[in-house]
C-alpha cells in the first residue's frame, strides 16, 4: 500500500490518508485480515503527526473498514471494501439539509435553527 501525503492540497492530512486508505483497500491491496501499520510506523514513514495518523484510524474503525485488536494491531475488517463505499459525513449532510429545508419551509429562523440545534447538541451527550 502506497501513501502519498500532499501537505500543499487543501484537504486536511487525516483526510488524505482516509481517503488513500479506502481506496487502496478496494482495489484489494491490502485485503480483508491484512496488517495496518502501526499508528507511530504510519506516522514516521509519511513524515505527520501520529496524532493525525490516529484520526485517520479512528475514523476508519468508525466505519467498519479497519479493526484494531488492541496490542496485536490494526487490520483491514472483514467487510471493509463493502464498508468503503459509505461515507458517513455525506449522509450527515444530506439529512440535515432535509431537515433545514423542512424547518424553513415551517418559516424557522437560521438563529432558532442554530440555538435549538446546539441545545439538541448538549442535552444529547
Amino acid at each position: 500500500m502506497q501513501i502519498i501525503i500532499d501537505i500543499e492540497d487543501e484537504t486536511p492530512l487525516f483526510a488524505q490518508l482516509v481517503k488513500q486508505i479506502k481506496t487502496a483497500i478496494m482495489a484489494k491491496k491490502p485485503m480483508a485480515g491484512d496488517a495496518l501499520p502501526s499508528i507511530r510506523q504510519l506516522a514516521t514513514d509519511l513524515d505527520i503527526n501520529k496524532k493525525t495518523v490516529a484520526k485517520a484510524y479512528q475514523m476508519l474503525e468508525r466505519d467498519n473498514v479497519i479493526v484494531t485488536k488492541g496490542y496485536r494491531g490494526t487490520f483491514v475488517h472483514p467487510d471493509a471494501i463493502k464498508n468503503c463505499n459509505f461515507n458517513l459525513n455525506e449522509w450527515i449532510i444530506i439529512q440535515l439539509t432535509q431537515n433545514i429545508k423542512t424547518l424553513r419551509d415551517a418559516g424557522a429562523t437560521d438563529s432558532e435553527m442554530r440555538i435549538a440545534f446546539a441545545h439538541v447538541m448538549n442535552e444529547t451527550k
